[in-house]
């Protein structure tokens, strides 16, 4: 009877112990497929709201040539050199691809050498003065995609300029620009010393360059020409020989007095050039007839 007793006495402590020991649990990491939710209803849902929902429209400003006789010949015009067109991609960046290849075509006029550049490059710099003046100016200036032509020659004095195999601003694998990313990295962050005014100019544009450097690599204090090592202003003033003080900017608007430099009030005139001779728009139709004979 005893022996009995101490049986279920140490039964029952047994499962006191068991149930008092804390169960050991343990998961895993598992990657799914996508499934039967993923490949049957999700796309049927899809496929139904695609079906119901209005085709968008896009409305764009186009001149209307009903009527008009125009040349459809390339051959009766006049042609010179150029590179082969280039996209820009995702970037607002056309200002530095047209003003880019108008150089390489004077290049060409003046040298006789057929080199293409790189955007790239002007554009990085451009975003650091950019970003610069932004801070300078306690966020009361535009930080926006675009700039204008003459930013090209502003940057070149200042920072010279390499060619594209030096400096293509691709990632590894990328064919396309795009800046979307970078954009908004930058504005955000701007923004953000905007809110906490906290201006260290150093700090920022450190910053600055940090992501650009991410998105469009770093870019190169030197270039190699037939082995001999050169800043990229060397190369801007030994290489490529242009006299960038040759070339001036021309605008017609009314609301500006003529013949006189005015300053080009857009915000892609971040940095409020007024360099621009007005003139009446008879004259610069004039210089572009004289410029294309």
């Amino acid at each position: 009877m005893k022996k009995t007793v101490l049986f279920l006495a140490f039964a029952v402590m047994s499962g006191i112990i068991a149930a008092q020991t804390p169960r050991k649990d343990k998961a895993i990491y598992k990657e799914y497929q996508p499934g039967y939710y993923q490949n049957y209803i999700l796309k049927g849902i899809e496929e139904f709201n695609s079906k119901n929902e209005a085709p968008k429209t896009e409305r764009r400003f186009k001149m209307d040539y009903t009527g008009m006789n125009l040349p459809t010949n390339i051959e009766l015009y006049k042609s010179y050199w150029h590179n082969e067109p280039v996209s820009q991609g995702n970037t607002s960046t056309c200002w530095c691809f047209s003003a880019t290849s108008f150089f390489e075509s004077e290049i060409f006029r003046l040298t006789g050498q057929k080199i293409k550049l790189s955007e790239m490059y002007t554009v990085y710099w451009e975003y650091v003065e950019k970003a610069a003046y932004y801070i300078k100016t306690r966020g009361t200036s535009d930080f926006t995609e675009g700039s204008e032509a003459n930013a090209v020659t502003r940057i070149w004095k200042k920072y010279g300029v390499v060619p594209i195999e030096a400096y293509n601003g691709f990632l590894l694998g990328q064919t396309y620009h795009n800046h979307s990313k970078m954009y908004e990295e930058m504005e955000s962050y701007l923004l953000s010393l905007k809110k906490s005014n906290a201006w260290n100019e150093e700090l920022a544009i450190s910053t600055i360059k940090s992501i650009l450097n991410t998105y469009l690599g770093v870019p190169p204090a030197s270039v190699s020409v037939k082995g001999k090592e050169m800043t990229p202003q060397e190369y801007l003033n030994n290489v490529l020989k242009l006299t960038l003080d040759d070339y001036c900017d021309v605008t017609s608007v009314l609301e500006k007095p003529f013949y006189e430099k005015v300053e080009y009030a857009v915000p892609d005139n971040w940095w409020h050039s007024a360099d621009y001779y007005n003139l009446p728009l008879e004259d610069y139709m004039k210089i572009i007839k004289n410029a294309i004979r």
